[in-house]
This record gives structure tokens, C-alpha cells and sequence, in this order.
């Protein structure tokens, strides 16, 4: 379980005046929350310029443009959809953290050509797809630019910095149709809870991009950014002053129990999405099954830690599939059919993808009902 989450909770935090109005399994937003999750994330910047976060998290228009009120003006994305909903709320500036292969390829130049007010970029690692991708927006007259991706050591994608990334680095410079954007360098794998451990992990890494960069200028290449990041590795980059640095956090503007049990020094945020849940039976005298099964939140961490309830803090998850979650526990006597609770995703990212919409809450009151925008892999394009 998540004992800080379960032993902190604050339920006032999180008030619902009318819940017999709400459906289950409902993905619901607490306004309050994300707003000062967001403010935080900029005070941790110390510069909205310097911020270009991640909206594979939330895949919100709305919240996109909550972003763009308060001066975030370059965004992130992993997906073609993610990049065209963020150039329709009026970002300028979207780079693609995926690199382009098969169809992709003519998608991001059919995507180029429709929102030509917009600077485009996509991540690379192979000269392959380098070639491809500068034919096709040489044939459609468009410009593209190309983020050579780097391999920090966590060898999911990328190239190590060296010979062989500097030739990638060349290639792309020297490609019609593309242009030299820069590096991307995700560092997932620092997850030392540790924030001295982590920022020394960091550091050793940092010092080999920087070197890099370094010889790509002496060889005559410009390196504008490095896209440095997640979530565990923002505040570390943060405290960084080199200027080609932009920081590129995404869970933190919804929070979720994982990082927040991880990472102490995250510990400013605060769970802004949850899952409005409902006891649809009490099958046995120990157990109460909920409705938010693995249609409702995300699955990929293991069985029994999907999801935390603070509402039942001694409950064992026991069983979860699409439509139930089955918690143990010796209060279950406390629980009706028909009570509702909020079930915090210990995975937030993909929760976001299983739902249409998400419901607004402020001072207690849904105010809105905003729509998941890019969960699915196309809009128009």
C-alpha cells in the first residue's frame, strides 16, 4: 500500500458536495489541486521559458491552456494527436518526444503543412528514418525539426553520446527538410528516493551530454536545448543554470501515489485527479467490491497496488479485473452498497487514457466537465 498517502489524506481537501449526482467509475479533477500544481511546478522553474512540460499526462486541451495563461509557451507531446490538440490550443512550439517511423512519417508532414504558424520537432535515432523524414517534407515543401534522441543508460531508445551520435547529429543539419533542434535526453531510470543520490546519478550522466554538446559546436553544429527529464528529475534540473536546458516534467501536474511515495522531494504536490468509485456489493462479511476496475485506472502496476483508498486504509486489494476491485477488510461492516469513495491511481498517466472526459471540481461544486482531448492516437490527422 501507500501508508503516507493513507495516514495523510485529507478529506476536506477533497469535498463533494452532491455526489449522488456523479456516475462511477467517474475520472474526476480537483481544480484547486491542479492549479496549485501547476503554479508549483513553475516556482520550481523560476521561469515559464525554461519549462516544456510533458502533456502525455493530462492530454487536455483545457489544461493546456490553463498552462498557456500562465506563460508556458512550449509544450511536449509523444504523439501525433498529443501535437496537433496542443497547436489547436495555440502552442507555437511542440516538440514530439517519439520518433517517426512507417506512416508516422507522412502524418508529421501532413501535420507540418496544416499548422505552418507552428514549429514542429520530433525525436531521431536512426539514419534511416532521418533520410525518410527529410525526403517527405522536401516533397511537401515544409520544414521539420529533428531532436537527435540520446541514450542516457537506460537503453530504450536513443543513441550514446560519441562518434556514432555526433554522425546522426551531422546528418540531421545537413538533411533538406529538417532542421537541428537539439538533444532529448529522458533519464527515467534515476529513481533513487534519495535526492542526493539521484541528483549525483544525474550529474554523472549531465557531464557526458554536456561534452558532447560541446563537440558538436566546435565541429559546427548548433545545439539551441537538451530537453532534460521526467517528473523525479525535474527538480534537479531545475537547480541547473546552463541555458540550452529545458525542463520537461508530466505526472506532477495530476500527481500520483507512486511518485509521491518514491520521491520526498516531490512532496509539494498534490493528487489532483482521482477516481470517484462506488461499492456496487459486499459479497462476504469481510469484503467490499468497488466499481473501479482495470477499465477505470491504469493496470500496469502490480495486482493489489493499482490503486490507494484512504477512505479503507487496513483493506487488501484481492481481486481487480475490468469492472471490479475486491478489497478485504475487517471494517467492511462500515460499508454500503451505494457509498462512494476516491480511489488515487497509483498510475495516473494511462488512467487518463481510459476515460472520455474527466469531471471538474471546485469548493466542492462540478463546474465543468472537460473532454480527455488526445487519448486516442488521432484527431484529423
Amino acid at each position: 500500500m501507500c501508508p503516507s498517502y493513507e495516514n495523510t489524506f485529507m478529506p476536506h481537501r477533497y469535498a463533494i458536495a452532491a455526489p449522488d449526482t456523479l456516475p462511477s467509475p467517474s475520472f474526476v479533477i480537483f481544480r484547486e489541486h491542479l492549479l496549485h500544481n501547476i503554479d508549483t511546478i513553475l516556482k520550481i522553474a523560476g521561469d515559464p521559458q525554461r519549462l516544456r512540460p510533458h502533456c502525455k499526462t493530462h492530454k487536455m486541451a483545457a489544461i493546456t491552456k490553463l498552462m498557456l495563461d500562465r506563460g508556458i509557451t512550449k509544450h511536449k507531446a509523444a504523439t501525433i494527436a498529443e501535437a496537433e490538440m496542443l497547436a489547436q490550443c495555440g502552442v507555437k512550439d511542440v516538440v514530439i518526444s517519439y520518433n517517426m517511423v512507417g506512416p508516422s512519417i507522412a502524418r508529421m508532414v501532413a501535420l507540418t503543412r496544416a499548422y505552418p504558424h507552428v514549429q514542429f520537432a520530433v525525436n531521431a535515432d536512426d539514419a534511416g528514418c532521418i533520410e525518410q523524414l527529410g525526403a517527405a517534407a522536401t516533397a511537401a515543401g515544409v520544414s521539420i525539426g529533428v531532436v537527435l534522441d540520446i541514450n542516457p543508460g537506460r537503453d530504450r531508445t536513443g543513441v550514446a553520446p560519441g562518434p556514432a551520435a555526433a554522425a546522426l547529429y551531422k546528418l540531421i543539419a545537413h538533411t533538406p527538410g529538417l532542421r537541428p533542434e537539439g538533444l532529448h535526453l529522458y533519464d527515467g531510470q534515476h529513481l533513487h528516493a534519495d535526492p542526493v543520490d539521484r541528483q549525483l546519478a544525474i550529474e554523472h550522466v549531465w557531464e557526458r551530454v554536456i561534452a558532447f554538446r560541446e563537440l558538436l559546436e566546435r565541429t559546427g553544429v548548433h545545439v539551441p536545448r537538451i530537453i532534460c527529464g521526467g517528473t523525479p528529475t525535474f527538480p534537479v534540473y531545475a537547480r541547473m543554470t546552463d541555458p540550452v536546458i529545458e525542463l520537461s516534467p508530466g505526472t506532477c501536474v495530476f500527481h500520483d501515489c507512486s511518485y509521491g511515495e518514491k520521491f520526498p522531494d516531490l512532496a509539494a504536490f498534490i493528487p489532483a485527479a482521482l477516481v470517484f468509485t462506488r461499492v456496487i456489493s459486499r459479497p462476504t462479511a469481510n469484503r467490499v467490491t468497488l466499481d473501479v476496475g482495470t477499465k477505470a485506472v491504469a493496470s500496469d502496476p502490480p495486482m493489489g497496488q493499482r490503486v490507494v483508498l484512504p477512505a479503507i486504509p487496513d483493506g487488501v486489494q484481492v481481486l481487480h479485473n475490468e469492472e471490479h476491485l475486491v478489497v478485504e477488510t475487517p471494517n467492511a461492516s462500515k460499508w454500503k452498497v451505494g457509498d462512494w469513495l476516491l480511489a488515487i491511481p497509483r498510475h495516473v498517466c494511462p488512467t487518463s487514457a481510459l476515460h472520455r472526459t474527466v469531471l471538474v471540481i471546485e469548493n466542492g461544486q462540478q463546474v465543468d466537465e472537460w473532454v480527455v482531448t488526445a487519448r486516442d492516437r488521432k484527431l484529423t490527422i
